[in-house]
């Protein structure tokens, strides 16, 4: 075992947060020319040698237990295992996966960490190549969680704590040419896992990049590049602040995106200096048109390159601008995470992340809650992205866990000046490494982590160091009773504030700081059903600057049942403790980037063009340009005219015109329907012209649909009517037309048989419902629903019986209550059915719900149909799911699928799937026989092949046993489904709230010729 004196014991010490580690400076790769620099490829550059790969590992429950002197050059590490790097050990084998949010996974005793703190030693060879001797040489760990020792050939060469920054450390005086031998011990827990307390997995180990640097003895360090803008951005001049390690001679190029040179300049720098580079009519950056100008600074051998992104932020009246310009920021909130790699992030799955986000017209994204890997910053340059760039700190276990006599006090470590360099030196790594960056247009100081004199040390360091970006900490809200003074930061911020708070705010004349919504409509599950009401609020207040869903992905650990059964797990499914259980899955993409129905919601919401009516008749509609910078030539209008839900009619219209903020109006050339008895739907769809680097020619940005307003003719009814012969037998009354019979069943008040052609159409007893699978945004009330019963709601059929008969109808009344036992009954409801000659049985229900009682989940009718009832085709909104609040991104239309095909599988199974405002629809085998369905008034569906009592029993998909019938529900209304998981009350205007409400819906066997 390892004798810890010959290890100084750095972990719990806050005097100590480095040993050797150099100073943080902006992150760049030094190149042999320009060109190779240009391409950002890194290894291309003779300076350049990365250490990832196989690494011997050993992993050990306890730092006590590591083996003495494993660091030395002549350790025998053969028997141990190999493990790649960059990875997590959680998820190779090694130790626990465990996702916890708030709570700390260890007693809340800071700055003290367990005895038992588990570590991974880390052994790996590597040579020096023969044109680095004479240079200096660096190693750099883009991120190590959390703590971690450094030797080189048996020597000590640093240790460093901050897990998601760089660390950089000089070890020329430790390598000698030819092979050499680098050892890491990398520690679970120290004591800045107390201010790394993010809601995700908590993972260890090697994560990010590792690499080499030879340096010239005499090179750039660091460098600073501050613009300043004319005030009519006429003129811009490029100040590059150089700091050099000795003196050197350093050349300065600026060339645009086209790569002509546009400035030069040469200054000699020793130690500090700077070089001053001018553009006339400079081109600007925005996340719109992300133009990048490109720096070279030469020095020695070397050619360092930085993108340039002309732009200029600041907050006038109270109002976020960029280039002068009152910004949106329509964000999401994003964690590093990979369903197989944990945090370790491959620059293909960050390519991937942002070519979603751009499809999906997102243009912000806040780093929750710490820095991402720097190439990830790159390309949000180049993509453009607004980037809201947050320091590595939040230490929300304070809130559950308290220090003895603090009690649960998320201010105590912030308060606390025995902490404040470990907070500061958070928000320098962040700037410093990350200060040129064009995207980054907001400093962030951490997350949930209390607010007093360390966090605003922080800001003002940073306010110092860059005055260019505002800074901003939510958890400076008057809410958390922090420090009064917020004089450091530049807005205000939020977290799932409702749309009635942020106008409130909005409106009040004394709040004189934007907003910023840091996290709001949570994304979780079936979700988010809340969308236009926030963006109705944001778009109307310039103060208003927008904010970022919580959150992107559903953060998830890739695993398998004993028998081999692969599934996505959440917090417990690996013993572990505390845990949070489903809480990761939280996102607007799957863990494999499949989007949710969510993602499409928000891509609608917050969609650049706004499309409205002006008059349908004359075919005429107006676009408005939504975008800051640019204008909509690069777009063009499709259009078409459906006839329940066939196109008759169709068009194009390729110059669009309208400018930033500018309304266009259109006249479109289709015929307009004088009287029908079809109906007529207009739908515009807006389309990228050209292909991009991120999507094809053709994708679809944006739509909208109208009805057109053609009076109605109503349609004549050809099927014919026979007789109906009834006959009763005790409780059962059975109805016998032409080519149907049906039983009713008068005890249970539910038909139980169902034919025609003597082919069963259901195969158990219809039944009133008033329950759903709870989403998860009905986490906090659906307790009230159990309290009374809804979930256990049976009938109580008061009477039923035949009370009219005629040669070619007959009506059965039923008097019914629905309720849970031990608890008065829910509703009371009077149902009638009837049944004509034509074989269609009509429902009208009368209900009246308990005064006292919440409001309810959903109301209608259940069928269960028989195996083979797989075919679904209707007319109402589609292609996917839709709530009552959740339905901006469907559109009307004449939609089939299969049964398999409606269902959204989340990964916590619940509600999911319903089709809301359809009109009918028809549910049949495979020869095209089964029911039709329609309502007097739009209701919603939901098919499945599993019941709300299976879904909620389920915690994961593969738990699920799928039944051979299908399940339709037919609902009169569905509550919606909000984002109450962790943001505000589902808004009374989509909650089933009605106290008496009627309910008419028809149903008829059919025979289909398809």
């Amino acid at each position: 075992m390892i004798d810890l004196k010959q290890i100084e014991k750095y972990w719990e010490d806050l005097n100590v947060l480095e040993v050797n580690r150099l100073a943080p400076r902006a992150y760049y790769i030094p190149y042999r020319d320009a060109e190779t620099a240009l391409a950002k490829t890194r290894g291309k550059s003779p300076f350049y040698q990365t250490l990832n790969g196989n690494w011997k590992f050993r992993y050990h429950t306890s730092v006590r237990e590591v083996e003495e002197g494993f660091y030395l050059e002549g350790a025998d590490v053969s028997a141990w295992d190999d493990l790649l790097v960059p990875s997590c050990w959680q998820v190779n084998g090694y130790d626990q996966p465990q996702y916890t949010n708030i709570n700390y996974p260890f007693p809340c005793d800071p700055p003290f960490v367990p005895n038992v703190n588990p570590a991974g030693a880390y052994v790996r060879e590597f040579n020096l190549a023969p044109h680095w001797e004479g240079k200096a040489k660096r190693i750099v760990f883009e991120g190590v969680n959390s703590c971690f020792y450094v030797w080189v050939n048996g020597q000590f060469v640093g240790y460093s704590q901050g897990s998601r920054m760089s660390a950089e450390f000089d070890m020329t005086s430790f390598v000698r040419p030819g092979k050499n031998r680098m050892a890491v011990l990398v520690l679970k827990w120290c004591d800045g896992s107390y201010i790394e307390d993010q809601d995700a997995w908590r993972y260890s180990g090697i994560f990010r990049d590792v690499y080499l640097l030879a340096r010239d003895e005499a090179h750039i360090r660091d460098v600073f590049n501050k613009q300043e803008l004319s005030a009519d951005f006429s003129r811009a001049v490029l100040r590059s602040e150089i700091e050099t390690v000795g003196a050197s001679r350093v050349q300065a190029e600026l060339r645009d995106a086209a790569g002509n040179p546009v400035a030069s300049g040469t200054a000699t720098v020793d130690g500090q200096g700077s070089i001053e580079l001018a553009v006339n009519d400079p081109v600007l950056w925005n996340a719109e048109a992300p133009y990048l100008y490109q720096l070279f600074l030469s020095s020695g051998e070397e050619v360092i390159h930085f993108s340039v992104g002309f732009r200029q932020i600041d907050i006038t009246d109270g109002v976020f601008r960029i280039n002068s310009k009152a910004i949106k920021l329509k964000g999401v909130n994003r964690h590093d995470s990979h369903p197989e790699l944990g945090q370790t992030i491959p620059y293909p799955h960050m390519i991937q992340d942002l070519m979603l986000m751009k499809k999906h017209n997102i243009n912000t994204i806040r780093e929750a809650h710490y820095p991402n890997d720097p190439r990830f910053l790159d390309l949000c340059d180049t993509f453009g992205f607004y980037m809201v760039d947050e320091a590595d700190l939040e230490c929300h276990g304070l809130s559950t866990g308290g220090d003895g006599g603090n009690g649960a006090d998320i201010h105590q470590l912030t308060r606390n000046p025995a902490w404040e360099r470990a907070f500061v030196d958070r928000a320098q790594r962040l700037v410093e490494r990350d200060k040129n960056h064009p995207s980054v247009v907001i400093w962030s100081m951490g997350n949930e982590a209390g607010y007093d004199v360390n966090h605003i040390a922080m800001a003002r360091w940073t306010k110092g160091r860059d005055a260019s970006r505002p800074v901003h900490y939510e958890s400076a809200a008057p809410v958390y009773k922090g420090h009064p003074d917020t004089s450091c930061l530049d807005m205000e911020s939020r977290m799932y504030a409702s749309p009635q708070e942020i106008e409130a705010y909005a409106s009040d004349e004394k709040a004189a700081k934007p907003m910023f919504l840091c996290e709001y409509s949570h994304a979780m599950g079936n979700s988010p059903g809340d969308l236009q009401e926030y963006w109705d609020v944001i778009y109307k207040y310039p103060k208003l600057m927008g904010g970022c869903v919580w959150e992107w992905c559903d953060h998830s650990v890739t695993t398998q049942t004993p028998d081999g059964v692969p599934f996505y797990a959440y917090g417990g499914d690996f013993g572990d403790k505390p845990n949070d259980g489903n809480f990761c899955m939280d996102g607007l993409v799957y863990p494999d980037r499949t989007p949710h129905t969510g993602l499409l919601e928000l891509k609608k919401v917050i969609a650049p063009v706004r499309i409205e009516a002006d008059d349908l008749k004359q075919g005429r509609i107006r676009l408005t340009n939504l975008y800051d910078f640019i204008g909509l030539s690069h777009l063009s209008l499709f259009w078409k005219v459906e006839k329940d839900g066939e196109t008759v009619q169709q068009g194009e219209v390729t110059e669009l015109a309208a400018g930033p903020h500018q309304t266009q109006t259109l006249t479109l050339g289709y015929s307009f329907p004088e009287a029908a008895c079809e109906r007529y739907f207009l739908t515009l769809l807006l389309e990228q012209k050209q292909e991009t680097f991120w999507s094809a020619k053709g994708h679809e940005v944006t739509f909208e649909q109208f009805e057109l307003p053609v009076a109605r003719l109503e349609a004549e009814k050809l099927l014919p009517i026979y007789p109906i012969s009834v006959v009763q037998e005790d409780d059962c009354v059975t109805l016998e037309g032409f080519d149907f019979e049906y039983v009713f069943d008068l005890i249970g008040g539910a038909f139980v048989r169902i034919s025609k052609h003597g082919v069963q159409m259901i195969s158990e007893p219809t039944k009133f419902a008033i329950w759903r699978a709870p989403m998860d945004n009905d986490r906090n009330v659906k307790s009230q629903w159990r309290e009374h019963g809804y979930e256990r709601a049976q009938i109580h059929v008061y009477e039923a019986k035949v009370v009219e008969t005629a040669d070619i109808f007959v009506k059965i009344e039923v008097r019914y209550s629905l309720g849970g036992y031990h608890k008065y009954p829910i509703l009371h409801g009077t149902a009638v059915w009837t049944v004509d000659g034509t074989g269609e049985i009509a429902l009208h229900n009368q209900v009246k719900v308990r005064e006292d009682y919440p409001f309810l989940p959903r109301y209608g009718l259940q069928l269960t149909m028989p195996q083979g009832y797989e075919a679904v085709e209707y007319f109402g909104n589609g292609p996917h799911e839709s709530y009552i609040d959740k339905r901006r991104s469907v559109r009307k239309g004449k939609y089939a699928a299969s049964v398999d095909q409606l269902f959204e599988n989340y990964l916590m199974p619940q509600e999911n799937g319903s089709r809301y405002g359809t009109e009918w629809l028809l549910v049949t085998n495979a020869l095209g026989m089964g029911l039709k369905i329609e309502g007097d008034h739009e209701f919603s569906f939901n098919a499945a092949h599993y019941t709300p009592e299976q879904l909620e029993e389920a915690g994961h998909p593969h738990e699920l046993t799928k039944r051979k019938e299908t399940i339709l529900h037919l609902d009169y209304k569905m509550s919606g489904s909000g984002s109450n998981s962790c943001g505000p009350d589902l808004l009374p205007a989509y909650r089933l709230v009605e106290k008496e409400f009627a309910f008419a819906i028809r149903l008829r066997p059919v025979l289909t010729d398809k």
